[in-house]
């Protein structure tokens, strides 16, 4: 009777999900929760920046920040004063509006907006598009979490909450979107660089991609060193915050011990840039802008240098790629090597590749310890580099001074002060020079 009661109830919950299991099958969701769903994350704006041609940021407490573009499609602040604009910074402003997506819809009709901080609200951006719509956007207050702010559109009585991070992206003020460059010059377009620091003026020229040394006198530049500080002067920033005093800064600067000064010429003129230094503060004036600014200390390291921080040391310039061509007389011995693809060869024989590379490390290791304006002799050393698929012809001498050595490359006037480390090392290295093992016969097959 018991097993009989217990099969009877096993069926009867059986029916129970099956009915279940249907009913949930065939239930179609409500619209509400289609909707609920749809709206988890609304999109509230979707602007596309190109279109964009005007933008108004009004925050309470202070006078609204405008701008515009212009027919070239450059941004310009145009109140509360006219301002070149960070074209970067303004582009990423219009990225948080295309889109600009809720987190949530959180009142479908809010009956009163100032409950969400939105009836006066921390920010107000206006976006002028060139089809002359336009759009207003409220920030409001930030959530009891502080992880999103509620926004609202004006004239729309829904409210959204965003995240922090849009509301960041969006209350911006002029510091933020100002043209923070001390110096506008193209470097691509770039010819001359005057430099004024240590008593001394340097001037640089270039013809394609290359840095010569003209003032005080021609000589070979240090490419690396004279490019990194064109970047530097090109990277050269006002540093700016909420509290900044203008006249604070003129009076820094012009009580200020003078560091350097610099002129860039490109295409549209000259640029120039007068540094100074306070205590340890640098404060710079440019021609560019109007105003004294503090600076990075970086900007003062690459400028408070002097000649021969732009000089080229290397003794030869055929860099990294190896010469076609060696010639190196030393005394009695004389070394002769050419290149042809990857071999090497000394009168018609082929020498060992680890030999002469280790000779033509050695000779492009070759550089100054320092300038001096005398000490070159007798030369004991002369040698001759071809690179560049003979484009390149490199001649040097090399005479003793004392315990070193001083070298001279051949039509310049400057003479390089070389370590005896340095020429023994070379002189080791042309006497190791051997001729390439014979390739093993292969075994005999039997």
């Amino acid at each position: 009777m018991m097993k009989g009661r217990g099969l009877l109830v096993a069926a009867v919950v059986l029916a129970a999900l099956g009915g279940t299991l249907y009913w949930s099958n065939h239930r179609k969701p409500s619209t509400s929760s289609m909707t609920s769903a749809a709206e988890s994350s609304p999109k509230i704006l979707d602007v596309k920046p190109a279109d964009v041609t005007g933008i108004t940021i009004s925050k309470a407490g202070a006078p609204d920040l405008t701008l515009a573009k212009n027919e070239a499609g450059k941004w310009h602040i145009t109140a509360p004063k006219l301002l070149p604009a960070d074209q970067d910074s303004v582009s990423s402003l219009l990225s948080n509006l295309s889109p600009l997506t809720a987190d949530r819809l959180l009142d479908e009709k809010a009956a009163d907006l100032s409950a969400y901080g939105l009836g006066k609200p921390a920010a107000e951006i206006s976006i002028t598009e060139k089809n002359k719509k336009s759009e207003e956007l409220l920030l409001g207050d930030d959530t009891p979490t502080g992880s999103g702010a509620y926004a609202a559109l004006k004239g729309d009585p829904r409210v959204f909450i965003v995240a922090s991070y849009h509301k960041t992206g969006l209350e911006k003020a002029e510091n933020d979107l100002r043209d923070k460059r001390l110096l506008t010059f193209d470097s691509e377009k770039l010819g001359r660089v005057e430099l004024t620091a240590k008593k001394q003026t340097i001037e640089f020229g270039r013809s394609k991609d290359q840095w010569q040394i003209l003032r005080p006198k021609p000589l070979r530049a240090d490419q690396t060193a004279v490019e990194d500080l064109v970047r530097s002067l090109g990277d050269a920033k006002m540093e700016l915050n909420a509290t900044d005093d203008e006249k604070k800064d003129v009076s820094a600067f012009n009580s200020g011990t003078p560091v350097a000064t610099a002129k860039l010429t490109d295409v549209a003129g000259t640029e120039e840039l007068e540094l100074r230094k306070n205590k340890d503060s640098y404060y710079a004036k440019s021609s560019a802008v109007e105003g004294v600014y503090k600076v990075s200390s970086s900007v003062g390291t690459s400028m408070d240098k002097s000649l021969d921080d732009f000089r080229n040391k290397k003794l030869f310039d055929f860099g990294w790629a190896d010469p076609e061509k060696v010639e190196i007389h030393d005394g009695a011995k004389s070394t002769f090597l050419s290149r042809s693809g990857s071999d090497w060869w000394s009168n018609g024989t082929k020498m060992d590749e680890g030999n002469v590379g280790r000779l033509v490390a050695d000779l492009r290791d070759l550089t100054a310890t320092k300038f001096p304006d005398q000490g070159f002799t007798t030369p004991s050393i002369e040698i001759t580099l071809t690179s560049d698929s003979g484009k390149r012809v490199e001649k040097a001498q090399i005479a003793k001074n004392g315990d070193d050595y001083v070298a001279k490359r051949e039509n310049e006037p400057a003479l390089y002060a070389l370590s005896a480390t340095a020429v023994k090392d070379l002189q080791d290295a042309a006497a190791g020079l051997k001729p390439a093992a014979s390739a093993k016969p292969e075994p005999k097959k039997k």
